[in-house]
């Protein structure tokens, strides 16, 4: 049968959003936002680079690769990475992030020239009410740095997206006058931000509609992008959100690392994506791009992370892994992977793995000995390792499994 047979699919009703005529680019933060967890390390450049690599193979179009001002260090790191983007003519374009001050841009504006790599600025600055009460900014003050900033940026031959940190608790009218100024200025991007993860779905489309709204305004070619942070655990809703409403870019991180717990998951935004028909690029080194990520910045995957967490297509349920089996055995690749997952694991390279534990029932033990070289119609090898299997309280480890097994064999002999 069909897929369409198979599943009714509430997601693509009449009056659902049409992701296959999604034009959205990815912005990659890992390099960036990413590691400014603070329980992260920041990672050698070498890997740096390799994960920069992976960024290329999962289609994803930018790369924020560091902030040069905050010191050598951070500047070598920029550095090293254009390099690497001109040297192998990679298809991924950067930007820099710096304060929307000159000391900040003009790092970014010396590495472009060193390198001739093309560089854009992701110029932020505080926005909202609380933000100017506890630095004591007034609007008239962030005006002024902004046109300064970006005049100087533009002035240097670099593009600019203007952020406005904790957009989402904005005044509309303070964002109309920086939007207006910086646009003024010479920006070609407004990145909308939920610095501190604040906003909800319905909260996004109400501001990528306002933004919208003002670049209508201003008859120039300007972009929306969306910078989210997941505090509430909106992060990812969040994002498909801004994306429904029509921004042109979303940006996201390697497991979601970021300040405090972080920022958009890139990993799953492209899972879901590609599910969703709006990204057509293989997606197969997701889980490399992961275990880079978490290894070079010394941190672990929980193994119930989706789709890449050991336990995302692992099961020890009895009347999970019948359906499983039972699809297996009618030679259907895609029923396998779909019957008992919203996932499909073949599109990043894993499969369906059964197990045996507490819940289980005999096709799972029939089916773990068949897999692993022993014969899964000895009944009473079945039962032994079934019977292991209820007395515990956890799932047996393949050396558990072999070590009954080996104890029944030996009774025989």
């Amino acid at each position: 049968m069909k897929p369409e047979e198979l599943i009714y699919d509430w997601n693509q009703l009449p009056g659902s959003h049409d992701y296959a005529a999604v034009k959205v680019e990815l912005d990659d933060e890992t390099l960036r936002d990413g590691l400014q967890n603070p329980s992260v390390t920041d990672p050698p450049i070498d890997k740096k680079i390799e994960l920069l690599h992976i960024m290329v193979d999962l289609g994803i179009h930018s790369a924020d690769i560091g902030l040069p001002g905050a010191g050598p260090r951070a500047y070598d790191a920029v550095l090293a990475l254009a390099r690497e983007i001109i040297d192998h003519d990679l298809p991924i374009a950067a930007n820099a992030a710096a304060r929307t001050v000159r000391a900040d841009i003009e790092p970014i504006a010396r590495i472009q020239q060193a390198t001739g790599l093309p560089l854009e600025v992701g110029a932020f600055i505080g926005s909202s009410p609380i933000r100017q009460y506890a630095e004591d900014w007034d609007v008239d003050r962030i005006l002024a740095a902004t046109r300064d900033a970006i005049g100087f940026a533009v002035g240097e031959g670099l593009d600019v997206m203007y952020v406005t940190e904790d957009t989402t608790r904005s005044r509309p009218k303070t964002l109309v006058r920086l939007f207006s100024a910086a646009v003024e200025a010479g920006a070609k991007r407004i990145c909308l931000a939920d610095t501190v993860g604040h906003a909800t779905p319905h909260g996004v489309r109400r501001l990528v509609r306002f933004a919208k709204d003002f670049v209508a305004g201003t008859e120039e070619p300007v972009k929306i992008d969306w910078h989210g942070h997941r505090d509430r655990g909106f992060g990812l809703a969040n994002a498909l959100a801004a994306i429904e409403e029509g921004v042109d870019r979303v940006h996201g991180t390697a497991l979601g690392i970021g300040e405090r717990i972080g920022n958009v998951e890139m990993d799953l935004l492209l899972v879901n994506l590609h599910l969703l028909g709006a990204h057509n690029h293989p997606i197969d080194r997701l889980p490399e791009y992961c275990r880079v990520t978490a290894e070079m910045c010394g941190i672990e995957v929980p193994y119930n992370y989706p789709v890449i967490g050991d336990d995302a297509f692992r099961t020890g349920t009895g009347v999970h892994a019948a359906a499983i089996i039972k699809a297996m055995q009618k030679g259907d690749g895609w029923l396998e992977d779909c019957v008992y997952s919203g996932v499909p694991a073949s599109i990043v390279g894993r499969s369906q793995v059964i197990e045996i534990s507490p819940v289980s029932g005999l096709s799972n033990v029939r089916f773990w000995l068949s897999q692993h070289g022993y014969d899964p119609d000895d009944e009473a090898l079945c039962e032994a390792v079934f019977a292991l299997a209820k007395r515990c309280d956890h799932t047996l480890s393949r050396m558990e499994i072999e070590r009954e097994i080996a104890r029944l064999q030996a009774a025989r002999a």
